[in-house]
């Protein structure tokens, strides 16, 4: 079990579309996978985990708690096993400025997360 925990990725991402995509990507790449659709619905679930994630990917526009508003509550930082890499499709630096600052790893753009970069990405996280 732990051992399957330590390849657990959460997808929290509120495009009900890509959501599915990144999730069959990565579990056919044989993650265990876990969505939410929210920052709301991401905090409850990680609440009840009994691991938690190695690799967070977290929209950084959601309704109901967006992803800085899940990071101000999450705080990164106190979870160092876990990496959380943040992406939107929108001209937002400075979203990812705070990101950083709330203790993201890394940024993607969604519009260059292929599919083949989106696993390139978790293999990179998962061999560090």
């Amino acid at each position: 079990m732990a051992e399957k925990s330590a390849q657990t990725i959460f997808i929290v991402e509120d495009d009900q579309d890509l959501n599915g995509a990144y999730h069959m990507i990565l579990e056919s790449s044989g993650y265990d996978v876990t969505v939410a659709f929210n920052g709301k619905e991401a905090l409850e679930k990680l609440s009840s985990m009994v691991e938690p994630p190695r690799i967070i990917f977290l929209d950084l526009r959601m309704p109901v708690l967006d992803g800085i508003g899940f990071l101000k509550e999450y705080n990164a930082p106190a979870h160092p096993e876990t990496t959380v890499v943040v992406f939107s499709n929108y001209d937002a630096q400075k979203e990812v400025d705070e990101a950083y600052e709330l203790g993201a790893s890394r940024y993607v753009l969604k519009a260059r997360a292929t599919p083949n970069e989106l696993v390139r990405i978790v293999r990179d996280i998962m061999s560090d």
